[in-house]
């Protein structure tokens, strides 16, 4: 949570998700102050969740790029952004989440590869890891 928690990283990686790479389209999207946004894709470069792509020479530019860790947080974005949509948002969402391929709304739930099925979080609990 120290890396990503504060709001404006969150908002980051979720414009990301959607596709942005470049400086002034973070801006742009999300009303960041520059000095702001500049520290944030460092902090996120540095702790290996973006890569800064050059894509430009003159004068210099750069993309940021997910990396597969920072892809890795997918779920937990999702499950954020929907969370906000259903029980902090007092309009419609902007934006429908859908499987791209056949254009189906989200669903998000838990799957047990053994059980073969989906569940939601009731049926977790926790067990302490094997030390070996």
């Amino acid at each position: 949570m120290a890396l990503v928690g504060d709001r404006w990283t969150i908002l980051l990686l979720r414009a990301a998700f959607r596709g942005i790479r470049r400086f002034d389209d973070f801006c742009s999207d999300l009303g960041i102050a520059r000095p702001i946004l500049t520290a944030r894709l460092r902090k996120l470069v540095d702790a290996g969740l973006m890569t800064k792509e050059q894509y430009q020479q003159h004068p210099p530019r750069y993309e940021y790029r997910l990396t597969p860790s920072a892809i890795a947080l997918s779920p937990a974005i999702v499950a954020l952004v929907r969370w906000g949509d259903e029980h902090l948002s007092t309009e419609q969402p902007a934006t429908i989440l859908v499987h791209a391929p056949c254009g189906t709304k989200l669903q998000q739930a838990f799957w047990c590869a053994t059980c073969a099925t989906t569940f939601g979080p009731t049926a977790i609990r926790g067990i302490p890891s094997d030390p070996n």
